[in-house]
């Protein structure tokens, strides 16, 4: 197996990268897992390519592994885009997932059905050993929902309704791959690794 430091410990993140990684023989790794401190880096981008991609080559400078980042977050029209490239620190710095999505829900709760559209942005960039970059993007569309739903995923999982009426802590890992923003651009960074290995 082939190991890629991803440059996050979120360990929702390396399972999703892990279930579209591993039959390509590569299994991510946090930089916990390799004894590597990464340190804080500062997200100084506008978009989510941009912080993905600082990310990334922050990762790979310090340990010349092949190194994965995503940036994603939750665009809310009516909020006129936010959260945005800030969904991670909405609602302050000690803010817990359920502070943030009720922080959304109590700015949407005059907003009605046809304007609580909203999608899902992931966006990821990946530093090759030879400094090779692959950047790829994947969009989930659905709404905010009126309240939490569903116990499964993570972060604004419970107010995100997806096409199917259902939010996505309401679906299994499985079928959140099948449809997830994350998902979507994992399956792209397939497509291009196979290309490549």
């Amino acid at each position: 197996m082939r190991k890629f430091l991803i440059a996050s410990n979120n360990q929702h993140k390396v399972q999703e990268l892990n279930r579209i990684l591993n039959p390509l023989g590569i299994n991510a790794v946090t930089a916990k897992k390799c004894n590597v401190d990464l340190g804080d880096v500062e997200e100084t981008g506008s978009t989510f390519a941009e912080n993905a991609e600082i990310k990334a080559l922050a990762a790979f400078d310090r340990t010349k592994m092949p190194s994965v980042a995503d940036d994603s977050g939750l665009v809310v029209d009516a909020l006129d885009g936010r959260p945005g490239v800030y969904s991670a620190r909405y609602g302050g710095v000690n803010a817990t997932d359920e502070d943030k999505y009720n922080k959304i829900l109590e700015e949407m709760k005059n907003v009605p059905e046809s304007e609580r559209t909203a999608r899902f942005v992931s966006s990821i960039c990946l530093i090759l050993e030879d400094g090779t970059k692959i950047q790829v993007e994947g969009t989930s569309e659905g709404k905010i929902a009126y309240e939490p739903k569903g116990t499964e995923g993570f972060g604004y999982d419970p107010i995100f309704v997806t096409q199917n009426g259902k939010t996505f802590a309401e679906l299994t890992p499985g079928e959140k791959d099948a449809v997830s923003h994350r998902g979507k651009a994992l399956i792209k960074l397939k497509d291009e690794l196979t290309k490549i290995l």
